[in-house]
């Protein structure tokens, strides 16, 4: 099966010529910017007279697949793949791309943390998400730079229609990792005021693996009663929102709260120590290593709208805050513990203030104007015993113009061009007690300051252009085509241009260079749509090109920092990406229906001539589904191939083919609606690796097999 999946997916990847999704059921119609959405009971797609490039999630798809994790909830739609930090978070991956590649954006406002570390997931309640729209590929020409592989878009469901009082009340449970989940939720609707309040809080202990033993450098590594030691964490989130809708004129303002502490595996943090990783005969608390982040977040759109002109203007205001706490440890022998918070290993915090304003225009029935623009300032801190990224600040500002016109019934063009201005502005930092050590090893005065010098002073200025053309064509009912093109960029990040040592998420010895240009790259993709009232086949391939590809290019160079090994730093190079993705539905004697979704993606350094670390490897899902009334059943398998293709150090991982099963039902109850869901993941406990997990680079495997219980009332 899994030597199967290659040349059906490459096949498409040469044939097709689309990038688009299909037309749904039309059981109600709603507006986000300039894209019409049509809802149905499992997944909502962009319209096909829409060059947009967008897929939509609707409340019910999301209700259907939701584990507690966003991005494993959206693993579910072709190219869209989680990048997992143990059980309890992730962060996107779309199309091979993630990191500072892939925004996301919640009510309009880009969500900025710091999303450039692998092991730092996404701070966002996954219980008040309602609708998200996921834009595939480079989306720069409407958000700017961190972009250029795709976005997430979250926004909030339509107020209720009927004034008064409306609540829900939703439970979770998982036996991988013992969790206990809930969230409240009280709105109130007054004509055109419309207010909510939502609390969720989670609570998981060390999740279940289906191993006794992981293996690092060579060392076996215990894993206590299968359970993996202080993974456990906990989770509180709060979310209010009010929206104010009079004729013309909708505001809303929203703000929330995300406080999570994590642990972290001990035999992933630091160098590997069987004595750390003993059963402490406690499965629920968070030991040294762990970490502590808060992202609190105020938003607020105005929108007016007249005859023939639309005006939106987005503002937010983020802080975040993270901290990671493990036991003082030095590589160097004379540094000496803080006076306070001795075991405080970093601490970023993060300010950012952001607006934005779109315009748009129907000056007749066949063009659409819409010109926008955005501003973006950063300031970000940093504090504790050890630290990678610098204290810097940022600022961007960008200016673009779309516009679309309608030939005809059966063709659209549409076209865009963007400018982006930044600039950033990186302190340097010493380290005293890195200085004294290299001095006392006999290192010479050269040496000596390049490595103590952990933090490189950088301050630079980026313009860059960007723009897109495509074009939708129907040529008969059911059937439609999309082609596209289009440019896209990305700042260097603080990291990237200026951070020296190691980086003990990745265990290496990470080093920026300060004359980094932006990323620059090319796309063109395509798609074919057919759907009818039984079958609906979307296929869609891409292919991008860049001439700036950043990433950590392996020296050969051995750091003379203890514990660190080869340097690895951040260069530039020519880079590809090619790919497909295949979804077909059948639906049959009205009760049942068949899925199949593909997606495969490949990567390729073509100045060192080796693939990109994190591609993820190609696979199939595919699944049955009956639903009778009010009831829901279904049986998925999973088939996962394998991924040889690895860039240099990089480890393979082999494949896996998983099996899930699940059902729901739904019942009125007193005027209201209660809704019992149960899910029962890795049904045979395959022991599996995920290619983009933070802890496969320690050998540990996902999470066994795992029962999801869910209780809703509403």
């Amino acid at each position: 099966m899994h030597n199967r999946i290659y040349p059906v997916m490459v096949m498409f990847v040469s044939v097709l010529t689309g990038n688009a999704q299909q037309e749904s059921d039309s059981v109600r119609t709603i507006v986000l910017d300039s894209v019409t959405v049509t809802a149905k009971s499992y997944r909502t797609r962009v319209s096909r007279s829409s060059t947009l490039a967008v897929e939509v999630a609707d409340e019910d798809f999301l209700n259907k697949h939701f584990t507690g994790n966003l991005m494993q909830t959206l693993e579910y739609l072709p190219g869209v793949r989680s990048m997992d930090i143990g059980s309890g978070f992730s962060k996107p991956v779309i199309r091979g791309m993630g990191f500072n590649r892939v925004s996301v954006v919640e009510n309009g406002v880009k969500q900025e943390g710091q999303q450039w570390g692998s092991d730092h997931g996404l701070e966002i309640d996954a219980f008040n998400i309602e609708r998200v729209a996921v834009r595939k590929g480079p989306s720069s020409l409407l958000y700017g730079s961190d972009a250029m592989g795709g976005v997430i878009e979250i926004s909030h469901s339509p107020a209720p229609a009927g004034n008064g009082l409306h609540s829900e009340v939703s439970l979770l449970t998982k036996s991988a990792n013992g969790a206990v989940e809930g969230s409240v939720m009280l709105g109130f609707k007054h004509d055109a005021l419309y207010v909510k309040l939502r609390y969720s809080e989670k609570h998981f202990a060390d999740y279940r693996v289906p191993t006794d033993t992981v293996v690092y450098l060579t060392q076996q590594i215990p894993v206590s009663r299968r359970r993996l030691m202080n993974t456990a964490g906990v989770e509180r989130d709060v979310n209010l929102y009010g929206e104010l809708h009079e004729g013309r004129y909708l505001s809303n303002y929203a703000l929330s709260n995300t406080h999570q502490k994590t642990g972290f595996f001990p035999g992933a943090h630091g160098i590997p120590d069987v004595s750390r990783v003993g059963d402490d005969g406690d499965s629920r608390n968070i030991d040294l290593p762990f970490s502590l982040v808060n992202h609190f977040k105020a938003t607020s759109r105005q929108q007016y709208s007249w005859d023939n002109i639309a005006g939106t203007a987005d503002i937010g205001f983020q802080n975040n805050h993270r901290e990671e706490w493990s036991r003082f440890h030095t590589h160097y022998g004379r540094q000496l513990p803080p006076a306070t918070e001795p075991d405080k290993e970093l601490q970023f915090t993060l300010n950012t203030v952001s607006a934005s304003a779109r315009l748009r225009s129907l000056l007749d029935g066949d063009f659409e104007h819409t010109l926008g623009c955005d501003f973006l300032y950063q300031q970000n801190r940093i504090g504790g015993y050890s630290f990678l990224l610098p204290e810097y600040d940022r600022l961007t500002a960008g200016l673009f113009a779309l516009s679309e016109w309608r030939l005809s019934e059966q063709l659209l063009i549409s076209g865009g061009i963007r400018y982006d201005y930044g600039r950033i502005n990186i302190s340097a930092y010493d380290d005293p007690y890195l200085n004294q050590y290299l001095q006392e090893m006999g290192y010479g005065e050269a040496p000596t300051g390049q490595y103590s010098r952990r933090s490189y002073p950088v301050d630079r200025e980026f313009g860059d252009f960007s723009g897109s053309a495509g074009l939708v064509w129907i040529p008969a009912p059911h059937h439609s085509f999309k082609a596209s093109i289009g440019s896209s960029f990305r700042l260097p990040g603080a990291n990237e241009l200026a951070a020296n040592g190691v980086h003990h998420g990745t265990f290496r010895h990470e080093q920026g260079t300060t004359t980094l240009s932006s990323e620059r790259g090319w796309q063109i993709d395509g798609s074919y749509i057919f759907d009818n009232e039984d079958v609906s086949l979307s296929a869609t391939s891409f292919f991008l090109s860049y001439d700036n590809y950043i990433y950590l290019q392996p020296t050969g160079e051995w750091s003379v920092l203890p514990h660190a090994g080869q340097i690895y730093r951040y260069s530039g190079a020519e880079a590809v990406f090619a790919g497909a993705e295949v979804s077909l539905d059948v639906r049959m004697l009205k009760v049942l229906k068949y899925s199949i979704t593909g997606e495969y993606v490949y990567t390729r350094n073509l100045s060192e001539r080796t693939p990109l670390s994190f591609s993820p490897p190609a696979s199939v899902r595919n699944t049955l589904t009956v639903n009778i009334r009010n009831i829901r059943l279904y049986a998925e398998m999973h088939d996962i191939a394998a991924q040889n293709r690895v860039a240099k150090n990089e480890s393979r991982t082999g494949s896996a083919e998983l099996f899930n099963i699940g059902g729901s039902i739904e019942v009125p109850f007193c005027g209201r609606y209660v809704e019992l869901s149960m899910s029962l993941r890795n049904l045979f406990d395959t022991k599996y690796f995920n290619h983009l997990s933070f802890y496969r680079k320690v050998e540990i495997p996902e999470p066994g097999r795992n029962l999801m219980v869910k209780f809703t009332f509403k």
